[in-house]
């Protein structure tokens, strides 16, 4: 499997919604997927990490496959409002280094 970046991902995640003709869901319902998205990867971190055990009935499932169902849906929400999910990244990521560069001790090299 090769490496994509965020706009590759964005444009596969277009080209597979743009053949159904609903197109992306508005982005209040896009939000009410992501939170649910959100609360099934809590469950699994939950279930992996902390003190509930799943029950009997419950089919396994993976972290990772929970972050991909995130990204696919934060991939639509971006895509729908027009966001380049690289230059937000790129946005956030100056943030972190200007704003927050001294707020965490760094580790000694």
């Amino acid at each position: 499997m090769t490496k994509k970046t965020l706009k590759e991902i964005q444009t596969e995640v277009d080209q597979y919604i743009g053949q159904f003709k609903e197109g992306y869901f508005s982005p209040l319902a896009m939000l009410a997927r992501l939170t649910e998205e959100l609360g099934e990867l809590a469950r699994e971190i939950n279930h992996h990490y902390g003190e509930k055990p799943k029950k009997a009935s419950e089919g396994e499932k993976e972290i990772k496959d929970e972050l991909g169902d995130m990204l696919f849906v934060l991939a639509c929400l971006a895509n729908s409002l027009n966001i380049d999910l690289e230059e937000a990244h790129d946005r956030v990521m100056h943030k972190f280094n200007t704003r927050d560069k001294d707020r965490w001790t760094k580790k000694e090299e």
